[in-house]
């Protein structure tokens, strides 16, 4: 389920795009006509009109659907996303749910098939409108698969005091055993009595500053202390080697680029150039309450 669950993500983050403030301001008293006398449902109680299902219908859905809406129409005329790739995502979730599909869209709020369609439409170019002048290569993307595809095994040392994890790294410099100097002084009683064993583990497992640190050292190489919020550690890499039944970087592509793009961008000047252009595009609205331009509001 890993697909569906990224793509759950990257629906929830990128539909925020959408509610950039704008203020765009419709006509006032500019409204559009609907035939109002037509009947739409009969019930002894009495009868729904066509005009009365509309406003319910735009008093419930109509701001979101009119974002969607617009937002798709003006960022497909300065972005491009085929049908193909449209299908090919929409294709993913459906092998990965397999028969269910419909109920997963139902459960999800996403409406029947077509209208997913719409909301994996809007995704894709959001994703375009995202990474527009950032470019990536072929190089840094396996460079960051290379590196979320590694485990390293590492042992290490917690103290309070920087000064004390000074005076251990000089021990272990000189050649005093790190399994012995871990039991005399690590803070981490977890693991101090098996050398600060830590085990292998990946990417995104400990504290930023103990991974920068841990997963730029060599086999074999001891760091100088490194302070985190847990005190200061003296790190050593025994091994690393390869995940297994990682992802291949085919299956990961994609979600690389996009972490890669989101470390770079500002997701506030995406939100401007998206709410530029659609202030841009947008010459009216015909549809009486939205007169006071909150269309957009975020």
């Amino acid at each position: 389920m890993k697909n569906v669950a990224f793509y759950i993500v990257m629906l929830a983050g990128l539909l925020m795009i959408v509610a950039c403030s704008i203020g765009t301001e419709a006509e006032e008293g500019s409204t559009t006509e609907f035939d109002g006398d037509e009947v739409l449902v009969e019930t002894t109680a009495g009868t729904i009109t066509k005009e009365e299902h509309y406003e319910a219908l735009k008093a419930k859905h109509g701001e979101s659907a009119l974002q969607e809406l617009v937002t798709v129409l003006v960022l497909d005329e300065t972005y491009n996303v085929r049908e193909e790739d449209i299908d090919r995502e929409i294709q993913m979730i459906k092998e990965e749910l397999d028969d269910d599909f419909e109920m997963w869209l139902d459960y999800q709020n996403y409406g029947d098939e077509e209208s997913f369609r719409q909301l994996v439409k809007m995704t894709l170019l959001q994703e375009e409108a995202k990474a527009d002048g950032v470019s990536i290569d072929e190089e840094e993307l396996r460079d960051e698969y290379e590196q979320l595809n590694r485990e390293i095994h590492a042992q290490h040392i917690l103290v309070e005091e920087e000064e004390l994890a000074i005076e251990i790294k000089e021990k272990l410099d000189d050649g005093d055993d790190f399994d012995q100097l871990a039991l005399d002084y690590s803070i981490d009683t977890s693991n101090s009595g098996d050398g600060g064993d830590l085990g292998f583990f990946p990417v995104g497992m400990m504290v930023p500053e103990f991974e920068e640190v841990a997963f730029g050292l060599n086999v074999g190489e001891v760091s100088d202390p490194v302070r985190t919020e847990f005190g200061y550690h003296i790190i050593k890499v025994n091994d690393e080697r390869e995940r297994e039944g990682f992802e291949s970087f085919e299956d990961m592509e994609r979600e690389i680029r996009n972490k890669l793009i989101d470390d770079r961008v500002d997701i506030q000047d995406v939100q401007e150039r998206i709410a530029n252009l659609i202030q841009e595009a947008i010459l009216d609205i015909h549809i009486e309450g939205y007169e006071e331009g909150d269309l957009f509001n975020y």
